[in-house]
């Protein structure tokens, strides 16, 4: 009886809170809020994001939101998410080309990876962020990479730029 009550009550929740679902520019669905469709960056997975598996990320910003030169991006991730990185696999392409880069850090207990550019990218142009040889976490969810960037009228302030909503089955 107890069980019966408990899955009506969740049911009843169901279907009188109206969701908001918003379909992502690449894979992901949003539920309930948080990232709107604005701050969304898309992205691709090539390997299929099969948790515990190898997978490379394609992490995409499109020309509407580089207003600017950027100097350096940051790319946040949440605690729960154990995946593993390969600092020297990290490109950066413009155009498809491969940039340059003077050095990318991987600080674990930041949660967070570091990209310093050798020069500038230019404002007004795509990027895409290669993430290659990552290692997914051993369980599923949903994962929100944040992106950040410093630009150079701003060195010290990072400026955010979006979200990408990473889902590992």
């Amino acid at each position: 009886m107890r069980h019966l009550l408990t899955t009506l009550a969740v049911t009843t929740c169901l279907f009188t809170i109206p969701p908001t679902i918003t379909l992502a520019n690449g894979a992901g669905v949003i539920l309930f809020g948080g990232i709107t469709k604005d701050n969304q960056l898309s992205y691709r997975l090539d390997f299929d994001g099969q948790r515990n598996g190898w997978d490379r990320y394609r992490l995409r910003i499109p020309r509407s939101k580089m207003k600017a030169d950027v100097v350096k991006f940051i790319i946040t991730y949440p605690r729960y998410y154990k995946g593993k990185f390969e600092p020297k696999k990290i490109e950066v392409r413009v155009k498809e080309e491969k940039v340059s880069l003077l050095k990318v850090d991987w600080n674990k207990k930041d949660h967070a990876i570091y990209i310093h550019p050798k020069e500038p990218i230019p404002s007004g142009n795509s990027v895409e962020l290669v993430f290659s040889d990552v290692q997914n976490p051993s369980f599923g969810g949903m994962f929100n990479f944040n992106c950040m960037i410093f630009i150079p009228s701003d060195a010290i302030q990072p400026h955010y730029l979006g979200t990408w909503q990473i889902d590992i089955n």
